[in-house]
């Protein structure tokens, strides 16, 4: 069997902040462009995302930027940190990529970056990767998600047709969260307040009387809502798995490199846990 070819390592791409904007009091737009995003799309997904890469610590790195070079010569202490952001919006004529941050003042990396950075400096990124779209063929949509997934279930309801049948559920923190999606769909925002993050949503989505036909669905946003949910619609509702587009973005009590670490085998045992109680 014929040897297949080495990969090459995928390069970063650079770009100069253009823009901000502060959308809500935790939400913050940042807008990105020039002649490094020449080789950029983000025009197949509506759930596109980024890594952007944070110098570690303070290291500062040779220039030109190159990973394979930085693994190679830093400590892995030392390499760049990746903090992942859905695409809200990608403008291909003039090159203009949009991020929005939920922020929470001083707490976390990208958020607090997002509220100080200004335009002209520059930010490297890796991607994008994406898997989800709405599925035109199917009979109506389902969107569910926290602040986390606004970016990608906004772009998703702009990108449906007029007259598509879709319930669109977001959970923020209160009113003042509440954002102008361009969309003939009305979503249904819901306010946490004091409870749980999720617990809201997994009451509404419970109570939702679901339309007849197939839907496609996507949820997405704090692992232990995502967990009920995904029992909700896979076990309860028994909706085939080609049909969701369902996974944690982040979870209470990780910051995104234990999640990321633990992602992947904690959604495989909660897909196999759930498989079991489906086939029962």
């Amino acid at each position: 069997m014929a040897e297949r070819p080495a990969r090459k390592p995928r390069k970063p791409h650079s770009a100069q902040v253009v823009r901000t904007e502060r959308l809500t009091p935790h939400m913050q737009r940042v807008v990105l462009g020039g002649a490094g995003l020449a080789d950029f799309a983000a025009d197949t997904c509506t759930d596109h995302y980024v890594k952007l890469l944070f110098p570690a610590g303070g290291a500062t790195y040779p220039e030109p930027f190159d990973m394979e070079r930085i693994r190679a010569e830093f400590p892995r202490e030392q390499w760049p940190v990746t903090r992942t952001y859905t695409v809200r919006g990608w403008d291909a004529e003039h090159r203009e990529l949009t991020l929005d941050f939920v922020v929470h003042g001083d707490e976390g990396l990208a958020g607090p970056w997002a509220l100080r950075v200004r335009p002209g400096e520059t930010v490297w990124f890796m991607g994008p990767g994406g898997a989800y779209a709405p599925d035109t063929r199917a009979d109506w949509h389902l969107l569910a998600g926290d602040e986390s997934a606004l970016p990608a279930i906004a772009r998703a309801l702009e990108t449906l047709p007029p007259g598509a049948r879709a319930h669109a559920f977001v959970e923020v923190s209160g009113p003042e969260e509440e954002q102008k999606i361009d969309s003939d769909v009305p979503v249904v925002w819901l306010h946490r307040g004091d409870r749980p993050v999720g617990d809201a949503l997994v009451e509404a989505v419970r109570a939702l009387e679901f339309p007849a036909g197939r839907v496609h669905a996507f949820v997405h946003g704090e692992a232990g809502f995502v967990k009920e949910l995904r029992r909700l619609l896979r076990v309860e509702y028994a909706i085939p798995r080609e049909d969701l587009s369902i996974s944690g973005y982040w979870r209470l009590g990780h910051d995104e490199d234990g999640w990321q670490a633990s992602k992947r085998d904690w959604n495989a045992r909660i897909e196999v846990e759930q498989e079991n109680a489906t086939a029962a």
